[in-house]
């Protein structure tokens, strides 16, 4: 339709133009937007990383105590303090054992991302064979590149192309 039948009285390069600073005006506020958003989930990640940082820190200074508490808890069963002691290490070292093994079964599991190296690799093969393929106009003429040929002289030499190759 044109622009008579809208009651638009702007060319087509006018509307391409306010096209163009709308989206342009939109994108813009789609990132006002998205900053915004970050900043506020930013403060909400810091406040919640202190928090446990700070639960972190006070579990670390509590296994001493729980360890000193089931030492002397050991003793009171009729232990000596040395055994009580060592009973305790040995749980550890036990629980550190447990838990080793099974960090290296996880870690073992874990693998690299296969799928997404081939679906890369594909788009880069198809990406390096594409080339530009210029629309015909109207009148079923190529456009010219910006050599001056167009893209079917290159790539299909005409006949007086290949005959003064010839000579």
């Amino acid at each position: 339709m044109s622009a008579a039948h809208n009651g638009d009285s702007r060319s087509i390069g006018q509307l391409f133009a306010a096209a163009t600073a709308e989206m342009s005006a939109l994108v813009h506020d789609e990132i006002a937007l998205a900053k915004a958003e970050l900043r506020q989930d930013a403060k909400r990640a810091a406040f919640g990383s202190g928090a446990v940082v700070g639960a972190v820190a006070l579990a670390f200074f509590s296994v001493p105590m729980l360890s000193f508490a089931a030492a002397y808890g050991l003793q009171a069963l009729g232990l000596t303090l040395g055994w009580s002691f060592l009973i305790v290490f040995g749980g550890y070292v036990l629980l550190a054992l447990l838990l080793g093994a099974f960090a290296y079964g996880r870690f073992k599991k874990v693998k690299k991302p296969e799928r997404s190296i081939a679906s890369a690799k594909e788009t880069a093969a198809v990406l390096q064979k594409a080339k530009p393929h210029p629309r015909e106009l109207a009148d079923g003429t190529v456009p010219a590149l910006r050599s001056g040929a167009t893209e079917a002289s290159r790539v299909l030499p005409t006949g007086d192309a290949t005959a003064g190759a010839k000579m």
